[in-house]
């Protein structure tokens, strides 16, 4: 997700992963290594993500989904449809139409 699209915008976006931290597969190198400006949240656990139905017990690796999430807690939009290449453009457009205040 490129944030160049999405800096306009008063929202906070990051991505989270399964895989752990650090080490060979981790997601700080992992960051690094795209100049990514926006974290990645670990969760080697699956908890998180298990609790958001990105993982199941039919399917144990996660579904690429992004989360609207309002200030008060509650997901406004799920799209299952992500494409890498795209999600940035797409998330800006959807923040717009989501009434989302800019900066």
């Amino acid at each position: 997700m490129n944030g160049k699209e999405l800096k306009k915008f008063n929202a906070a976006y990051f991505t989270a992963s399964c895989d752990p931290a650090d080490g060979a597969r981790g997601n700080i190198s992992f960051a690094k290594s795209l100049d990514l400006d926006y974290p990645i949240l670990s969760d080697p656990s699956k908890k998180t993500a298990k609790a958001y139905g990105v993982v199941t017990l039919t399917r144990p690796f996660p579904h690429r989904w992004t989360f609207y999430i309002g200030k008060d807690g509650k997901i406004l939009k799920i799209d299952k449809k992500v494409r890498a290449g795209d999600d940035g453009a797409n998330a800006a457009k959807a923040l717009k139409a989501l009434g989302v205040d800019t900066k």
